[in-house]
């Protein structure tokens, strides 16, 4: 429940994410070739594990990664000393850009839930009056916290299980 309450913060919990998963996919790599910055092969291995990341950790459809000519023509773009290969800060940069509609599209999918989801709460909450027990519970409730229990079960809901 607490990473649902995250989610709120907006920018700042979705900028640790991706600087969490780009450290993460870097150090595996840079971990298993024993070299100090990425070639154009471990930069492809690399951004296949952040997307895999990106499908675990943040909510939302599944996201494909990008093809290997789609990784090489923007690693020419990003390799700054011209070494055909990237360090720790190009390759958070390459990643920030190549993700930049992925965290977009989880944006605007989290905005469309705050917003549907209170008011679809505050429409259904008369329906709730028939059943027994429930009814007269959420009945006493403001309106309110009955819309944001409904907000956070619909977010925690996505959440778990990858639904935009």
């Amino acid at each position: 429940m607490g990473q649902a309450l995250e989610k709120f913060q907006g920018k700042e919990w979705r900028r640790k994410q991706m600087r969490k998963i780009i450290n993460n996919a870097f150090d595996r790599v840079k971990n298993d070739t024993g070299r100090a910055n990425l070639t154009f092969e471990d930069l492809y291995i690399s951004v296949l594990l952040v997307y895999n990341e990106i499908n675990k950790r943040l909510p939302g459809p599944h996201f494909d990664p990008p093809t290997k000519e789609q990784v090489r023509a923007m690693m020419q773009d990003y390799d700054l000393n011209l070494d055909g290969e990237l360090d720790r800060e190009e390759f958070a940069k390459f990643i920030q850009q190549l993700t930049a509609d992925t965290v977009i599209a989880v944006s605007q999918g989290l905005i469309i839930t705050l917003a549907v989801a209170p008011v679809v709460a505050l429409m259904t909450k008369k329906t709730t009056e028939g059943i027994p027990g429930v009814g007269k519970v959420v009945q006493r409730l403001p309106n309110s916290v009955y819309a944001s229990l409904v907000t956070l079960a619909v977010v925690t809901f996505q959440a778990e299980h990858g639904i935009e």
